[in-house]
């Protein structure tokens, strides 16, 4: 089971994520915010309001992504 250990902010609509299995990169989010749950989230402020759970990211309106879909799009840094 995957899940995410870490979560910074970096700008406009991308998060640097690290997972559990060591790994860490960018998740550009500005593209993934189409479905009516994340609309509130394409406004900068309410992106930025984000929170760690016990495994993925979620927002004030009860949003979120499964850790494996933005395993699947982050850029690794490396």
């Amino acid at each position: 089971m995957l899940w995410i250990t870490a979560a910074d902010y970096r700008n406009d609509f991308k998060i640097n994520l690290t997972f559990s299995d060591g790994k860490s990169g960018i998740v550009d989010f500005e593209n993934l915010l189409d479905e009516k749950i994340f609309l509130p989230l394409k406004n900068p402020g309410e992106f930025k309001n984000f929170r760690l759970n016990s495994w993925t990211l979620e927002w004030e309106n009860g949003a979120d992504f499964s850790p494996e879909f933005l395993y699947s799009k982050m850029i690794e840094n490396h």
